[in-house]
This record gives C-alpha cells, structure tokens and sequence, in this order.
C-alpha cells in the first residue's frame, strides 16, 4: 500500500492557520462562543424541563394520578420545541447584528435551514462567512440530540410503569 499520499499533508496548526487567514474574520471567534453558549444554555434548559418531568411524574404516580403525565410529557415537548425556536431567533439575530444578509427575513430562513440541517435555500455568503453554516448546522445537531435523548428518557418512564387499568384486572381474576 502507497502511504506517500500522506506525506504532503499539513500538520494541523497549518490547516487551522490557513482557514482562519481564508475567512479573514475575526468575529468567527464570537460566533463560535455564542454557539458554545447556546448548546450551554439549551442543555441546562433541557436538563431543567426533563428534571420537572420526572419530578411530576413521580408525584402524579405517588398520588395515584393517571393520564395527566401524557399531558406532562405534552407540555415538555413543547417547552423543547420551543427552545429550539428560541435557539433559530437567536442565530438570526446574530446573523443580523454581523450584517451577514441584507434583509432580515433572510437571515431568519437562513439561520432555520442551517440550524435544522435542511439546507434548502441557496444563500451566497460572502468568503469570510463560509464557515457560518457549518457553526450553526453543528450547534443544532447537538441540541436536537440532546431534546432526543431527554425525550426519550421522559417516554421511557412513561412506558415503563405497570398499567394501573390492568393491574385491576389482575386484581380480581386472582380473588
């Protein structure tokens, strides 16, 4: 096997060197704290409206309160949902404050299709903010895996309990 291919690779502060001098901006720096901030943010969010869940949840089962946890889990969902809107607004408001398109509904549609990986539109950006959607795409990637992961928590204790409708049941064919 031919491993010269490799030998004319740049090390990884040459790569890195190279990138930062193409895009020629410095505020790529802001935009890649304000995207660690944000996952910050949606994780504690998340965290918080899962821990109310459960913390319900445990209450309406303590106190033998059936069906409101569905209505529990409907409103966690919409929280998430709404997080994550929130999230779009955000990146659109940062891409309005650095001027990266000329109209404003521009920008919201952009920051959506990145945010949610879709890449439906076809946005000329300009050369130093090409790495924009890679940013925005990568931060919604990781809070739609975190919503997923507590959704799927909180679905998992609701279709982990015993039926109380059939532990009823069972009740009285054994009597």
């Amino acid at each position: 096997m031919d491993f010269s291919i490799f030998s004319n690779l740049p090390t990884i502060s040459t790569l890195f060197s190279e990138i930062n001098a193409d895009m020629g901006n410095s505020q790529i720096w802001l935009i890649i704290v304000m995207a660690c901030l944000m996952l910050t943010i949606h994780g504690v969010a998340v965290l918080g409206i899962a821990g109310a869940f459960h913390t319900l949840d445990w209450h309406m089962q303590n106190s033998r309160i059936y069906g409101a946890n569905f209505l529990s889990y409907f409103i966690a969902i919409l929280l998430i949902v709404a997080s994550h809107l929130g999230e779009i607004v955000a990146w659109a408001y940062l891409c309005v404050a650095l001027k990266v398109f000329p109209t404003n509904p521009q920008t919201f549609y952009f920051a959506g299709e990145m945010y949610t990986t879709v890449g439906y539109g076809n946005y000329s950006l300009s050369e130093h903010w090409r790495i924009l959607p890679i940013i925005i795409s990568f931060s919604g990637i990781f809070a739609v895996s975190m919503s997923g992961a507590a959704m799927y928590s909180m679905m998992g204790t609701l279709l982990s309990r015993p039926n109380p409708k059939r532990q009823i049941e069972t009740d009285v064919v054994t009597d």
